[in-house]
């Protein structure tokens, strides 16, 4: 009894996060070995499928949080993360790197290792991703040298940038038994190959090697164009590079027109060993180094101004699209897939590039708001299947099959070591959708078959299914079978298919075995001149049948629809596997003595059904009592969620926000625009000042100018800004408001300059002194996809008509928790009106929604408490207007500061975005938060604040812990 109470203990601890160990002196980290051959990479000699999915931390500002992504990672199926590190992220100014509280990247990786995923590091320095500058930080537009070449400038910027990122890579790696790093990436879609690329890729190569690296190196081509491939690949028209491995990126989902339904992608490409082949076919430009997509479509970003496409993203590259091309890509032999994205979180901030908001849903599948996509689910079923068949990290082509419809093709391939064969049905072409029957032959040293040998097999709308023949599983010989592995536990075998289609299992024995059927309708026929015992159902719930005896251990094989197998989970623990039916998610499993303590997530009361070790159960730390089922579980109940009451947003108030507007405004402390040379695309005319915002420092978010002129001014002004994706600029003159510009949106690669003309009022012309004071919104840096120095194009304004003018400038300082990211310079948010515990006071009572506003920006502020249950993990966000409707029509814009945090832009007359996506940790589940919005409108009735409300994005019963990023002690 009293060591059965110690293991109880001992898992409770666990559970929490407290070792009971003593504390004794650390051993040496283990070495460790990466090796590969053409087919797969190998892991001291232990092949690997790597099933990998991208996340960005910087996307999801709560650290605690990062640990539920990627446990649901692992839960559904992965085996890898790739992550992206962005320089901007972590440098405000040259010399100066942040590693600390958000920012903290020893820590993702640490949680990664924890979660059980290998990890492939994408450091940059250029990484693309829809953010800023493409990870170029601000400062970098200011450098001469051209970027992503051997110019000395830049390339001691990257230096110094690796020297950081590396010192945090290289304390994780695998080779040195510290952590999980297998692959490390230089460089992202590098298109340019001239001798300043060929030296830079080079330089890279031999900087992070010396900095410690040691894991193999790639480069991520864009689009498979046979660049930057092994000094050995000797395949023609490939541009050699300093790499390891060769990888490249596509995205052949695409993505959903603003218009669009979702509807059904083209045809699921061969870029492997069933493709062209040469220097433009995928893996075949790299033939002695394994198949390698370091991106693949997960889904699509979505730009200002669509109507809104992530939902129908979503689906477009769903369930079925994942079956077609994720399957066609394991049949042509790519052992290492990373698909982008699996969860993209939130481009909070000044973050994205013009060409997103702040919203980087991406239709992946795990939403922004944490919650598991169906597709998710999908992914689960296809990655525990190549972790249940190792043999299919080694394939080649086998003899062609023919299957007996000719609206349907077999791939056929087998492992030329076990003799393992492989077979993915599909339409052909892929791209269909029609319902189609076939049979198709099967021949192995197990004999040869026409299968299945009773009914036929269906292919019923996008769909593909991965069949294995001649194979060891769980103690047992498979044949053959029309339903797909999923997985298998603890003398457990668990296939699935498609709802009400037929399943034929065959599995061969020295002689003839009990059958058992415990649950559902499955049927039974023994060959004793082969050996076989088939089994025949259909796929409608859950059936269990017990094998036993035949001279092989006992199995229980439990037959499943593809939803009910879709509810199980499987990890390991030291003691072996555990397979878990029933709640929403399986986070962790560790046995102690008799208990194996589980901890996991509910969306509402469910089963939970337990096949491992163990005797007892302990549930999110508290035990559940479970009796002993005849196919060998333990079976009990779990309580789902309680309800989430959210406030009402009320007790507003307001303050005017735009004082630089006025002509009285004291900026005798601004800096003078008073440059006469840039390192900007866009040089300002000859004679005049330079005037673009990051040659003063400003870098992101709102910029303010004031030009003061002392004689007449034109009858039209005109005003040449940059300002990105839906940019815009605001003037007064002399205190009278002139009006706005916005750049044009509605489109994925929108105009990032544009001019604003204003027509003067003859009464603002005359001679004497005069203000003209201009706001400039950047959203964001343009990326440097085609190496022009695209980032380098202004930010601000550019230019004027207004000749003669002296010009004051100011933008915004870093916040020292929040980053360089997070503040633009609107007055307040200088003053500290974002932040919570700001004395307002005095602020008048504020009315929202708003029928009218001034022009210019106006701060709302209010707090509100919230009161989510003990044990509960609630994703929230703020909806602001109608949800229903891609734009309102309004012509205002809001940042919304939740505890200081600049979540998110809203605009109301460009979209799509309505909801914003409260992280927990920024937002706090169990007290005050304060909510300021800075709404910027061009003032008039219709165009003040419409409703804002908190939103319940999902809600469960159980989750991480989670601290407040703001709390004392959190940055370590």
């Amino acid at each position: 009894m009293r060591r059965r109470l110690l293991a109880f203990v001992l898992a409770l601890a666990t559970a929490a996060g407290v070792s009971s160990a003593p504390v004794a002196e650390a051993a040496p980290p283990a070495k460790h070995r990466i090796t590969f051959d053409k087919y797969s990479l190998m892991l001291d000699g232990h092949r690997q499928f790597l099933w990998s999915g991208e996340f960005h931390p910087f996307r999801l500002p709560s650290p605690d949080l990062w640990r539920d992504v990627l446990q649901k990672m692992k839960a559904t199926g992965y085996t890898a993360v790739s992550i992206y590190f962005d320089w901007n992220y972590h440098s405000p100014a040259p010399g100066v790197y942040d590693f600390t509280g958000v920012r903290d990247m020893d820590k993702v990786l640490d949680l990664a290792a924890e979660a059980g995923l290998y990890v492939i590091a994408r450091p940059g320095p250029y990484i693309n991703a829809e953010v800023t500058g493409g990870g170029f930080p601000g400062w970098l537009a200011t450098q001469q040298g051209t970027a992503r070449s051997d110019a000395p400038d830049y390339l001691a910027a990257a230096d110094e940038w690796l020297t950081a990122i590396d010192r945090v890579i290289g304390r994780h790696q695998y080779v040195d038994g510290r952590g999980s790093v297998v692959l490390y990436q230089i460089e992202n879609e590098l298109a340019a190959t001239g001798v300043a690329q060929q030296n830079y890729v080079t330089h890279l190569h031999d900087k992070v090697r010396a900095d410690g690296i040691g894991v193999p190196i790639f480069h991520n081509d864009r689009g498979r164009n046979g660049i930057w491939v092994p000094p050995d690949s000797g395949v023609p028209g490939t541009v050699p590079g300093k790499v390891d491995l060769y990888a490249w990126d596509t995205y052949p989902g695409g993505s959903c027109r603003p218009d669009a339904t979702p509807g059904t992608p083209g045809n699921a490409p061969d870029w492997g060993l069933y493709g062209p082949g040469g220097a433009k076919g995928g893996a075949s430009a790299s033939p002695n180094t394994p198949g390698f997509t370091a991106e693949f479509g997960g889904g699509w970003f979505d730009y200002w101004g669509s109507n809104g496409t992530y939902p129908c993203t979503a689906v477009r590259q769903g369930p079925g699209y994942e079956r077609v091309f994720y399957g066609t890509n394991i049949a042509n032999g790519l052992t290492i897939q990373n698909f982008y994205m699996t969860f993209g979180g939130t481009s909070w901030g000044w973050l994205p590039a013009p060409v997103v908001y702040s919203s980087y849903d991406y239709g992946a599948a795990i939403d922004e708001g944490r919650q598991l996509r169906p597709k998710a689910l999908t992914m689960k079923e296809l990655g525990y299947f190549l972790q249940a068949v190792p043999p299919i990290t080694k394939q080649d082509k086998a003899e062609p099959v023919t299957p007996s419809s000719t609206a349907v093709k077999v791939y056929h391939n087998v492992n030329p070591d076990t003799r393992t064969h492989f077979y993915l049905p599909v339409h052909t072409p892929s791209k269909a959708t029609t319902n189609d029957v076939f049979t198709f032959p099967v021949s192995t040293p197990d004999g040869a078959y026409t299968v299945p040998q009773a009914g036929t097999l269906r292919l019923n709308g996008q769909d593909a299914k991965h069949l294995v023949a001649n194979f060891d599983l769980a103690g047992q010989h498979l044949v053959y079978s029309t339903s797909e592995i999923m997985t298998s536990a603890a003398g457990t075998v668990l296939l699935h298919g498609r709802p009400g289609e037929d399943g034929e299992t065959t599995l061969r024995y020295p002689r003839e075995p009990k059958v058992e059927v415990l649950a559902g309708n499955v049927t039974s026929t023994w060959d004793a001149s082969r050996g076989d015992l088939r089994l025949n159902y259909v796929h409608n719930g859950l059936a269990r049948v017990r094998v036993s005896g035949g001279g092989r251990p006992p199995v229980t094989v439990l037959l499943a629809d593809s939803p009910t197998a879709d509810t199980f989970w499987r990890l390991d623990t030291a003691a072996g596997p555990v397979l878990v039916r029933g709640p929403a998610l399986l986070r962790t499993a560790r046995l102690h003595g008799g208990l194996l303590a589980l901890t996991g997530d509910t969306s509402r009361d469910s089963d939970l059904e337990v096949w491992g070790p163990g005797a007892w159960i302990s549930w999110n730390g508290r035990p559940v009592g479970a009796r002993r089922t005849s196919s060998g579980s333990l079976l009990t109940q779990l309580r789902g969620p309680a309800a989430v009451e959210l406030p009402a947003l009320t007790g507003w108030k307001q303050a005017a926000g735009s004082p630089e507007s006025a002509v009285a405004y004291d900026d005798s402390s601004w800096p003078a625009a008073t440059r006469t040379s840039t390192a900007s695309t866009t040089k300002p005319p000859a004679g005049q000042p330079v005037l673009t915002a990051d040659d003063y420092g400003f870098h992101t978010g709102d910029v303010w100018y004031r030009g003061h002129s002392g004689g007449p001014v034109p009858a039209e002004l005109s005003l040449t800004y940059g300002a990105g994706g839906a940019g815009m600029l605001q003037a007064w003159l002399d205190g009278h408001y002139l009006g706005q510009h916005v750049l044009p949106s509605a489109l994925p690669a929108p105009p990032t300059t544009g001019t604003a003309t204003f027509t003067v009022p003859e009464e603002l012309r005359g001679s004497g002194d005069h203000v003209l004071s201009v706001m400039v919104r950047d959203n964001g840096h343009n990326e440097d996809g085609d190496v022009t120095d695209t980032h380098k194009e202004g930010r601000g304004l550019i230019s004027t008509s207004l000749t003669g003018a002296a010009w004051k400038i100011r933008g915004g300082v870093a916040d020292p928790v929040r980053g360089p990211l997070n503040n633009g310079g609107l007055d307040g948010e200088r003053a500290g009106w974002s932040l919570p515990g700001y004395p307002d006071g005095r602020w008048a009572a504020a009315q929202v929604p708003a029928a009218t506003a001034a022009p210019g920006t106006t701060w709302y502020r209010t707090n509100f408490t919230l009161d989510v249950p003990k044990g509960h993990d609630a994703s929230l966000g703020l909806t602001i207007g109608d949800p229903a409707k891609p734009r309102s029509g309004g012509r205002y814009r809001t940042l919304i500061f939740v505890n200081g945090w600049n979540l998110g832009q809203y605009v109301g007359d460009v979209g799509p975005q309505h909801t914003f996506v409260l992280p927990t940790g920024i937002l706090n589940p169990d007290g005050r938060n304060t909510l300021a919005l800075a709404v910027t409108s061009d003032g008039g009735p219709g165009n003040g604040l419409e409703p804002v409300a908190l939103t319940d994005l999902g809600t469960v019963r159980g989750g991480v812990p989670v601290r407040l990023v703001d709390s004392p002690g959190y940055r370590r």
